[in-house]
């Protein structure tokens, strides 16, 4: 029995530091590839493009690994094949200057890489529940390798130049390679998969509106995610302070992961996502407000209140309302839209318009739009509860 017991909590710790390390590596990839473009001399603009363009590539290549992972019932030998190949191809890509070759591998990379996300999120959903662990105490390593990393990058940035990013993706992704060697297979749900229950759980209103509700809230979240860093930069923040702002957000969602369930009561989930939009409301309004970037950097301390809340508490609905057999296609559904298609719109559109009004412009836009989002999470609230 203890034999057991000691097995089954060796499994979350191995979990627990295949998360730190393999959101690290995600902290290089998704905080640091505009800076690294901007870097190389490409304009927001055309940052906005080859951002935009990857997340589409992306919107069809979550869903395809997605069903494959549910098909063959299998989540750590298609992360296992998904890192190993997002390993080589980053190593290029963060050695690469020209816009072509940056504008490919990027591309290459969408189509490997960011189908992880859904997936590791699944896997740390089903091993938290099987072995009664809270998601936020398995997530919270991620948070905290984001944050340290996003330090060391900055850092290794700031004194050793870019091209230093290419030798720590490689570091961090041979680490988090081995890690996943070391995880268990997560079960297979046991009832096969049927399409019709699928198409069912899509047409119902109730999972339209909710997935209305992400896809429109995802959007000024990533938009600030792509240029957070270029407007620290515009208001003369350096690399090492951008890493820093980075570990700042990361820093205040491993705390929030470790209490959100606190917050987050089962049937309350929709309440608490309208909560993280008016902070999210607020976040984007100060941020619009300042011209100092040492102030934009303590104002990321709202990460916690707003993208973790509404974060968990999604995740958190989604698996209540979808079949269990369909669970990780639908954590990937649910990563194409907050990674994905909200990604082609906020790279696109954020690009633009820093470019042509200036990154302030941007950010009292995303204020708008977050006020905007949680109008409409009240809506879908009270919808909900006349259900």
């Amino acid at each position: 029995m203890r034999r057991h017991v000691a097995g089954r909590m060796r499994q979350v710790i191995f979990l627990r530091f295949y998360n730190y390390f393999y959101f690290s590596l995600f902290a290089l990839f998704l905080s640091f590839l505009p800076i690294y473009l901007s870097e190389r001399g490409i304009t927001a603009t055309n940052i906005g493009l080859i951002i935009g363009t990857g997340s589409f590539i992306g919107v069809i290549s979550q869903p395809l690994w997605g069903m494959i992972s549910d098909k063959y019932k299998v989540v750590k030998k298609v992360l296992l094949l998904l890192i190993a190949v997002s390993v080589i191809v980053g190593a290029f890509l963060f050695q690469s200057a020209e816009l072509a070759s940056l504008f490919f591998l990027t591309c290459v990379m969408y189509f490997f890489f960011m189908p992880t996300d859904p997936l590791v999120e699944s896997l740390n959903y089903r091993v938290s529940q099987q072995h009664k662990v809270s998601f936020g105490s398995v997530r919270m390593f991620g948070a905290l390798g984001y944050a340290m990393a996003s330090s060391i990058i900055g850092y290794a940035g700031k004194h050793y130049g870019i091209d230093s990013m290419a030798v720590l993706f490689v570091l961090y992704g041979v680490i988090t390679l081995l890690l996943c060697s070391t995880l268990a297979e997560v079960p297979a749900a046991t009832k096969p998969m049927a399409l019709r229950d699928i198409k069912r759980f899509f047409t119902r209103r109730q999972t339209l509106y909710f997935l209305g509700l992400v896809l429109f809230l995802a959007i000024p979240h990533r938009m600030n995610d792509s240029y957070i860093g270029i407007y620290m930069k515009s208001l003369g923040g350096d690399v090492q302070l951008i890493g820093q702002a980075w570990t700042v957000m990361t820093i205040i969602e491993f705390v929030f992961f470790a209490i959100c369930h606190y917050f987050i009561k089962k049937g309350h989930e929709l309440k608490v996502i309208a909560a993280a939009a008016g902070f999210y409301t607020l976040r984007f309004l100060f941020s619009a407000l300042t011209t100092d970037p040492v102030a934009l950097l303590w104002l990321q301390l709202l990460q916690g209140v707003s993208f973790v809340l509404f974060y968990t508490a999604a995740i958190q609905y989604l698996y209540a309302i979808i079949p269990e057999e369909w669970k990780a296609t639908g954590q990937t559904i649910l990563a194409v839209l907050f990674f994905g298609v909200s990604s082609i719109v906020a790279a696109t559109l954020g690009g633009w318009v820093m470019d042509m009004y200036g990154g302030a412009a941007l950010y009292y836009g995303m204020a708008a739009w977050a006020f905007a989002g949680l109008l409409l999470s009240l809506l879908v609230w009270k919808k909900r509860e006349k259900e």
